[in-house]
């Protein structure tokens, strides 16, 4: 072969080469598809693994040729960290803390791809589980039982579990006490109960203790409640003496259950129930349940004044500067020397000393000295937070109602037979009160040695401030005393049981003030009103006293006729006041004629047919009226068409929680 053809066939045996190995390395710069990352492995769980381990399983995940398993310490929050990488769809935690809570999730790898991230899980260590409670007792502890037992080393708590019945039934829990012993309560007198207890070690459960039965004891139980009381409930299957002046002071809570009755210690005469400032009260008692507050006596032997009565004293504002010390309050009792309680220097008026519903209060009242009594209720700078409905009076030795300052409102008060008024308001008193029932047909006769009924009772007697007393600035002092009285009827016991310085149905003097819309006022053997002295005439004239469509009927008089004093007709034209000769028991669908005793069942309130109580009531509120009766229990005070307590045809809302009784 020529020189030349050797060297063309060089040239295409090195372009060839050279064509190989461009397309030799041509793949060598293709990439290398990883394996797709594996899903995030589902059905994970956690569960014990000894005293302090946990074993956290999966369903394996196709594909993964490994796993990651995090954890955190926490029922929230932390930062995951990796504890372990296994093959397989399980791993073996240990070394955890009693007690802790412990979060895992796991991912599954392929290769060195990681996938998602399972949902986190939680696992609580579980607590050793504590031994049985040993010493197991139960004891009467007045109405209930107290179980005791011996404390198990280690206990975080203890569960209590009962069962009613010498034998059989199911056990239930009771309670979970931190600690020996465990109070129950309201146990049925007569029946046997059952009791355990296990012991807790945080959420472990330990086993019960062998099980201990109590049979509450029959018949009545009493108790003497005496001097300061601390936070505490009066239960139902228990009657109460008051022995002394028992005080609820600042701080504590005094709650009775409905049907309770709370006696007055008639060997320490006086004796009375003070809820005191900054202490509350909580009453609630139903219509088939009253709670109620009476004389320690049998019944056909109570008199006015077998003991004090209900005192409430809060820190709203009153008209009087600090130290004003309360009526009857400054007295020896039970060979006590009580110096008084103070009932000024409040400040707040929306203050809360608890509740009263459905609640009576029978045969009260005591005087220390003339004008120095204790009345049924008394209700002395209390503020408005205060809840007062379905309130009644019975047979009390002096004011049935009686207000000194304050803004507590109320509604349902019914007053039977006052040894004096039967509501009384005096040193800046300002709440509201709608719907309001007064009865007197007799005098009761008082007990000898607790004071004596008043020559000089009344419907309603409002008061501004008494300067002929001590500690009164002027009757022009602020707050001054205006009250808002709606639907009230006030009925008397005629010229015949009435003295001729009282027997008048609305006295408003000494500066006071207030609003007096929709009522009756009847059978009083003087007169229906008298608004006195030129203090109280500035309050009318200020728009602040003002009398709206009241009809007073079988009255002495209907005006004071007195020219020194300020309610001639033309001061209160345009008032809506009536006038009637009618007959009181003509009004009212069944009121009994004077001096004859009611029954709970006959009587009815409600307007007669054709009665003008069924018309001729304020059904709008304008002015100064309006702006008062907002924000009354949660609502608006109504105004109405009708005149008196009770609507026509309505629900006679007296009934079934009031008594009449004479003694």
């Amino acid at each position: 072969m020529s020189l030349a053809r050797l060297a063309i066939a060089a040239r295409r045996l090195t372009l060839a080469t050279t064509v190989v190995l461009a397309a030799a390395c041509a793949d060598d710069d293709d990439p290398i598809t990883p394996p797709p990352p594996p899903a995030a492995p589902a059905g994970v769980a956690v569960s014990a693994n000894g005293a302090t381990g946990a074993t956290v399983t999966w369903t394996a995940v196709t594909g993964a040729t490994s796993y990651v398993v995090e954890r955190v310490t926490g029922a929230t929050g932390g930062t995951f960290a990796e504890v372990s990488r296994p093959t397989a769809a399980t791993y073996a935690d240990a070394g955890l803390t009693a007690g802790t809570t412990y979060r895992y999730r796991v991912a599954a790898v392929n290769g060195t791809t990681p996938g998602a991230y399972s949902n986190e899980i939680s696992y609580t260590v579980q607590q050793p589980a504590p031994g049985a409670p040993t010493g197991l007792t139960v004891t009467a502890s007045g109405t209930g039982a107290s179980v005791a037992w011996t404390a198990v080393a280690g206990a975080t708590g203890y569960v209590v579990e009962r069962v009613t019945g010498a034998t059989g039934g199911s056990f239930a829990e009771v309670g979970r006490p931190t600690a020996s012993p465990y109070a129950d309560a309201n146990l049925a007198a007569g029946t046997t109960y059952r009791y355990r207890v296990a012991a807790l070690n945080g959420a472990a459960v330990g086993p019960f203790s062998p099980e201990v039965a109590y049979t509450r004891a029959s018949g009545p139980t009493q108790r003497t409640l005496t001097g300061t009381l601390a936070t505490q409930t009066l239960r139902a299957d228990t009657t109460y003496v008051l022995s002394g002046f028992v005080q609820v002071p600042s701080g504590q809570t005094l709650t009775i259950q409905p049907g309770t009755r709370i006696v007055g210690d008639t060997t320490v005469p006086g004796s009375a129930l003070f809820v005191l400032k900054g202490g509350r009260i909580l009453a609630e008692g139903t219509a088939a349940a009253p709670i109620v507050f009476t004389s320690q006596r049998a019944v056909g032997n109570r008199r006015p004044g077998d003991w004090g009565g209900l005192i409430v004293i809060g820190n709203a504002r009153i008209n009087r500067p600090s130290p004003t010390l309360l009526e009857g309050s400054n007295a020896n009792v039970g060979g006590v020397q009580y110096p008084g309680f103070d009932i000024a220097g409040g400040t707040n008026d929306d203050d809360d000393s608890g509740t009263l519903r459905y609640v009576r209060v029978e045969f009260a009242g005591y005087a220390v000295t003339a004008d120095n009594e204790l009345n049924s209720f008394t209700f002395a700078s209390v503020g408005r937070g205060t809840t007062l409905e379905y309130l009644q009076a019975m047979g009390g030795l002096d004011d049935s109602f009686e207000w000194f300052g304050g803004t507590v409102d109320g509604r349902y008060l019914v007053s039977y037979l006052a040894g004096d008024d039967h509501f009384d308001a005096a040193e800046g008193y300002r709440g509201r009160n709608q719907f309001l029932i007064a009865l007197q047909d007799t005098v009761l006769v008082p007990r000898t040695g607790s004071g004596q009924t008043a020559t000089d009772p009344t419907g309603f007697e409002i008061d501004g401030c008494n300067t002929s007393g001590t500690n009164c600035p002027s009757q022009s002092a602020a707050p001054f005393t205006t009250p808002v009285f709606a639907n009230f009827t006030i009925i008397g016991g005629g010229p015949a049981i009435q003295a001729t310085t009282g027997g008048q149905g609305m006295v408003i003097r000494r500066g006071a003030g207030g609003y007096y819309v929709n009522g009756v006022v009847t059978r009083w053997g003087r007169l229906g009103l008298s608004v006195r002295d030129s203090s109280t005439n500035n309050r009318r004239l200020a728009d602040s006293l003002q009398i709206r469509n009241v009809l007073f009927a079988e009255n002495g008089a209907t005006l004071d006729p007195s020219a020194t004093n300020f309610t001639q007709p033309a001061n209160f034209a345009n008032s809506g006041i009536d006038s009637t000769a009618t007959a009181a028991a003509s009004l009212f669908t069944a009121v009994p004629a004077l001096g004859t005793a009611p029954t709970a069942a006959g009587l009815n309130f409600a307007p007669a047919a054709g009665s003008p109580l069924a018309s001729g009531g304020l059904s709008t509120f304008t002015g100064a009226l309006a702006a008062r009766v907002a924000n009354f229990f949660g609502g608006t005070l109504a105004a109405t068409a009708y005149r008196g307590a009770a609507t026509p045809g309505g629900t006679a809302w007296w009934q079934g929680w009031t008594s009449y009784a004479r003694n």
